[in-house]
C-alpha cells in the first residue's frame, strides 16, 4: 500500500514553548465543538495550569473535551487539578495507570509517547512537546529545545480519526487508533504545493511504520540530509543507510545532545559516531540546553516533526506519531532554523580519536550493532502488560473502562 498523502492549506512550525504554547491555548479558546488532547507529560506548573484553564473554558460553554495523559509521564495530577476538568464534563484519560511500588514507577515500557491536539477536526498540533514549563527558556540550563507543528486542511481528517478512535475507545478491540498503513514513498501530486502523511507507530499494527518513512526518505535523498533528534540509539538498518547516504555523495548532518537532560543518551550516541564520522557523516552536539526536538529534513521538500525519537524506546515500543511533510517552503524554513543551531549553539565533533581508544570503541560498536539489529525482537520479551485506558472520576480516581489482549480480538483483527 502506498503511503497516504492528504493535501495541507497551512502548515506553521512552532519552536519551543513560547510558540507552541500560546498557539494552542488560542486555538483552545476559540473551540466551538471539540477539543482532543493527548501529552505524554502534563505536569501542575504555569504551563499545566494554563492548559487546565483553557480545556475548563471550553467545557464550561459546551465543548466536548477529551484529555488523555501517560500512566507513567504524569503520574501525579491532583484532585485539585482533575476534579474541576471532570465535574465541568471534561473526560480525563490516563493510558496504564499503575500505582508505585515502593516509590519507584514500574510502568516503564509501552508508553503513551504522542503529543496531539485537535480542535474542531479543523486544526491539528503534532510534535515532540509537552505541557510543561521546562520547554519554555526561563526554565532556566534545563530548558528544552524542541519543535511541534500546526496544520490546517484535508489533513487534519486524518490526524482528527486517529486522536477520535483514542477519545472514544470501543470494548473488545485494540484502544490504539489505526492509522493508514504507510509502506511507501511515492511522491504527492505535484500540482499541490503542500502535502503531509500522518504516521504512527504501535506494537500490534503500525511497529515499523515510523522508522520506514525515515529510511525510504534517507534512501531517496540526492543532496542533503539533516537529522536533529534528542535520543539517537537507532536500529542497524537505519545506521546503515545514513553511512550509505553519506558515502554515495548525500551531505548528512545530524544534530544530537550535547547537555543532555539523560547522560546516558550522550552516552549512547557517542558509541556510534566512529561508525558514521568515517562514512563522512556530519555530527553536531547542541550545547546551549537539552535537545527534545525529533525533526528531519531531506532535500528541498521532505520533512519530518512528530515524537518519536530514534532510540529502542521509540522505534520498538512506545507508541508515536509523526508527521511527514512536502512542502518546500516548510523545508527551508526548517533548515534555516536548524542551520541557526548549528552555527550559534553546536559543537562539531571532529575526527574519532586514534590508537587504543579507537580499537576499544569499535570492539563496542560491534557488540551495539548486534543489540541493535534483535532489539525489536526482544523487545518482545519486556514486560508486556495488557494496554489499559482508564477514565479519572471527579474524585481524582482512575476506573479502568479498556482492557485489551490479543484473544479478544476478532478474526479480522488478527488477520491485520
Amino acid at each position: 500500500m502506498k503511503q497516504s498523502w492528504k493535501p495541507v492549506d497551512h502548515i506553521e512550525l512552532l519552536e519551543n514553548g513560547e510558540a507552541f504554547f500560546p498557539c494552542v491555548f488560542e486555538a483552545i479558546g476559540q473551540a466551538q465543538r471539540e477539543v482532543l488532547v493527548e501529552t505524554f507529560i502534563l505536569f501542575m506548573d504555569k504551563v499545566g495550569w494554563g492548559l487546565h484553564a483553557a480545556l475548563l473554558g471550553a467545557a464550561q460553554r459546551g465543548v466536548k473535551v477529551t484529555l488523555t495523559v501517560d500512566g507513567f509521564g504524569s503520574p501525579d495530577l491532583h484532585d485539585d487539578f482533575i476534579g474541576p476538568l471532570t465535574a465541568a464534563g471534561v473526560r480525563v484519560q490516563v493510558f496504564d495507570p499503575q500505582p508505585r511500588m515502593l516509590g519507584m514507577r514500574l510502568n516503564v515500557f509501552r508508553r503513551l509517547h504522542r503529543k496531539l491536539v485537535v480542535v474542531d477536526a479543523q486544526k491539528a498540533f503534532v510534535g515532540g512537546i509537552n505541557f510543561s514549563a521546562d520547554h519554555l527558556a526561563d526554565f532556566g540550563p534545563q530548558a528544552k529545545q524542541d519543535y511541534a507543528v500546526m496544520v490546517r486542511g484535508p489533513i487534519v481528517e486524518d490526524i482528527h480519526r486517529f486522536a477520535l478512535a483514542t477519545a472514544t475507545p470501543k470494548p473488545r478491540r485494540p484502544w490504539w487508533p489505526r492509522a493508514p498503513k504507510a509502506q511507501g514513498m511515492n511522491r504527492p501530486d505535484a500540482s499541490m504545493p503542500s502535502w503531509a502523511s500522518f504516521v504512527s507507530r504501535d506494537n500490534r499494527h503500525h511497529q515499523t511504520d515510523i522508522e520506514r518513512q525515515y529510511r525510504l526518505a534517507i534512501r531517496a535523498a540526492k543532496r542533503e540530509l539533516i537529522v536533529a533528534n534528542a535520543y539517537f540509539f537507532p536500529g542497524y538498518r537505519l545506521l546503515r543507510d545514513l553511512r550509505n547516504a553519506a558515502r554515495r555523495g548525500v551531505k548528512v548532518t545530524l544534530i544530537l545532545q550535547g547537555e543532555p537532560d539523560m547522560p546516558i543518551a550522550k552516552l549512547a550516541a557517542r558509541i556510534l559516531y566512529s561508525y558514521l564520522l568515517r562514512a563522512g557523516v556530519s555530527i553536531h552536539e547542541y550545547c546551549e540546553r537539552p535537545l527534545h526536538g525529533k525533526v528531519a529534513l531531506a532535500d528541498d521538500h521532505w520533512s519530518t516533526v512528530g515524537s518519536s525519537n530514534l532510540d529502542p524506546l521509540s522505534l520498538s515500543l512506545n507508541l508515536e506519531a509523526n508527521l511527514f511533510i512536502w512542502d518546500q517552503r516548510f523545508n527551508q524554513h526548517l533548515r534555516e532554523r536548524l542551520q541557526y543551531l548549528i552555527q550559534h549553539h553546536c559543537q562539531h565533533v571532529k575526527e574519532p580519536e586514534a590508537g587504543h581508544q579507537l580499537m576499544w570503541r569499535m570492539g563496542l560498536s560491534v557488540l551495539v550493532f548486534h543489540f541493535l539489529r534483535r532489539f525489536p525482537k526482544w523487545a518482545g520479551w519486556l514486560p508486556n502488560h495488557h494496554p489499559a485506558l482508564a477514565a479519572v472520576t471527579p474524585t481524582g480516581q482512575a476506573t479502568e473502562v479498556t482492557r485489551v489482549n490479543e484473544a479478544q480480538l476478532d478474526p479480522e483483527q488478527r488477520r491485520a
